[in-house]
């Protein structure tokens, strides 16, 4: 026969491994809902932050196009400048002259390898305005103050 004190011992643990059980439970429930919550925060963490770069790559390329460009909203294509110089008949040092640039630069804006810059673009839309015979005109001035 066991001893009482064994039984009552035995008995005691079973009811506090009971007590455990119970106060724990909640505990754990408590964590398995903040570890989810944890782990939304972190998808929801890394779609914002995959968000942020989508948006800023664009807004780079944004950012870049307004810097090339002036406020005053003059545009400027490459394929533009080659149509508006056969257009005038003239050839790239007399469209450099034009508008204050060397035959070079006119080259190299045809081409697309670079833009030009802002103090050229009002010239180079002033060049959309004029005709073949005036700017044959401004040309001939031009050659003849130089």
């Amino acid at each position: 026969m066991p001893n009482l004190a064994s039984i009552l011992k035995g008995e005691l643990s079973r009811v506090a491994r009971k007590e455990v059980r119970t106060e724990t439970a909640a505990l754990k429930k408590a964590v398995n809902g903040y570890r989810s919550e944890i782990a939304a925060l972190k998808r929801r963490t890394q779609a914002l932050e995959q968000q942020l770069r989508r948006v800023s790559k664009t807004r780079g390329k944004v950012d870049a196009t307004e810097d090339e460009a002036p406020a005053s909203g003059l545009r400027f294509t490459a394929k533009g400048l080659v149509s508006q110089r056969r257009r005038l008949g003239l050839s790239a040092p007399e469209c450099g002259l034009l508008v204050g640039a060397s035959a070079q630069s006119i080259y190299n804006w045809e081409e697309g390898k670079v833009r030009p810059r802002a103090e050229h673009l009002p010239a180079l839309a002033a060049l959309r305005k004029l005709g073949k015979k005036s700017a044959a005109a401004r040309l001939a001035t031009l050659k003849e103050s130089a």
